[in-house]
């Protein structure tokens, strides 16, 4: 006899967590305001991150926070109101990022990162996604030599993790992805990293191979969660819903979602921008995903253009949009690489949901059984969406996990 189960969210995340315990023979019922990845899922730079097995920290060097301080970097921005609201998570992220601390977090965090392109390979192939990839990974450009040979030392420290890269000179660079500013000098090449030219579309296509095998989605607005007898009643715009198990998958609104019923994780949000531009009218196109490292912005060649992402802006979730730093990013971009002009007339905004331990949050709900998280991804909730669902149906059906999940519970908090 199939379980019951709701999944709140359909981003990348929640998609998984459907797509995941639909496999397991569950009955699944998957809700959200908007279709299928059309939130922070839509809007990120498209990189299966296979590579990123070190979280962001906060930074702590004095060069970095002069720097940053006068609020006009790429990388990253803040708003006043912004930090203020978010003091105590950040707080417990700047004290996080001292080595002593983060030195612990890393290999927890590359436990999970680990599994990201494996999970994902499963997924692409039962939704027929394969034209929307690429295996031939990405490139993180730098202008000075020293720099770049600081990376490279911390990329070689990185294959413990199974992570694969080559380090390319000028001249090795010109032969993949010729038309770069002269300002470059070589870049590290993450070679067992994917891109997809449509972050949007693949949410979409996991969604329709998630009802093509028998779940099914409901388009409403979510109204509250109420715990009702030895299960759960979600109400939404279209009706209440009931079933014995809930996953909360909301991203930086599940909080928002959980608060009544007295859970206050320490959520935040890094917010960021994206832009299309149309391929320049010269003979060289940008092929390659780009970081300009020392600059803090991605350029990616997308099905819509070229998409054009900022870094970090620290303000509250629902603050009106503040362009600046995507200006400033185009303006450098166009330095580094000649593309045309805007496709589309307003810039795309969203948010990442992030927790001050830089790790997200999968498992259990400390106190209510039948409640399952699965939130704040921070930077990397498109690259560990699918790892996500497959780690969190071992969970629910008491099975033994891929990997040890204590770093990642609720109760952590």
């Amino acid at each position: 006899m199939s379980r019951e189960t709701i999944v709140v969210g359909a981003g990348i995340v929640g998609v998984s967590v459907a797509w995941h315990l639909l496999q397991r023979g569950r009955k699944v019922l998957l809700i959200d305001r908007r279709p299928p990845g059309l939130e922070t899922s839509f809007g990120n730079a498209g990189i299966i991150q296979r590579e990123a097995v070190e979280p962001y920290a906060f930074p702590h060097d004095l060069k970095t926070l002069l720097r940053v301080l006068p609020n006009r970097s790429i990388d990253i921005r803040y708003r006043p109101t912004g930090m203020v609201a978010a003091a105590s998570p950040l707080l417990s992220y700047y004290l996080n990022s001292f080595p002593g601390r983060y030195s612990k977090i890393v290999p927890e965090y590359a436990s999970i990162i680990s599994l990201s392109t494996q999970e994902h390979a499963p997924m692409i192939a039962a939704s027929g996604a394969e034209p929307l990839i690429q295996k031939k990974g990405w490139l993180e450009l730098y202008r000075t030599e020293s720099e770049l040979a600081q990376r490279w030392k911390e990329a070689q420290h990185n294959t413990r993790y199974g992570v694969e890269s080559r380090l390319l000179d000028r001249a090795q660079l010109d032969e993949i992805q010729p038309g770069l500013s002269q300002e470059i000098c070589g870049a590290i090449h993450w070679l067992n990293s994917w891109t997809v030219e449509s972050p949007g579309d693949l949410v979409q296509s996991y969604a329709r191979a998630f009802e093509a095998a028998g779940g099914e989605f409901l388009e409403a607005e979510l109204k509250g969660l109420e715990q009702q007898g030895d299960g759960w009643k979600v109400s939404t715009s279209r009706g209440d819903h009931e079933a014995p198990e809930v996953v909360v998958a909301l991203g930086p609104w599940s909080q928002q979602f959980l608060a009544p019923l007295n859970y206050n994780f320490p959520l935040f949000v890094k917010r960021g921008y994206h832009m299309h531009y149309r391929q320049p009218d010269v003979k060289a196109r940008l092929d390659y995903w780009l970081m300009d490292a020392e600059k803090g912005y991605l350029l990616e060649p997308m099905k819509n253009g070229i998409r054009l992402t900022t870094g970090a802006e620290l303000a509250n979730l629902d603050a009106p949009p503040s362009y600046g730093q995507l200006d400033k990013a185009e303006k450098e971009g166009r330095k580094l690489f000649p593309f045309g002009g805007r496709v589309e007339e307003q810039p795309w905004k969203g948010a990442r949901p992030c927790l001050p331990d830089m790790k997200p949050i999968i498992g259990p709900a400390p106190k209510h059984p039948g409640l399952w998280l699965a939130f704040g991804h921070g930077h990397q909730g498109f690259t560990l969406g699918p790892a996500t669902g497959r780690l969190l149906g071992e969970m629910m059906d008491g099975e033994k996990t891929a990997i040890d999940m204590q770093p990642f519970r609720a109760d952590r908090f």
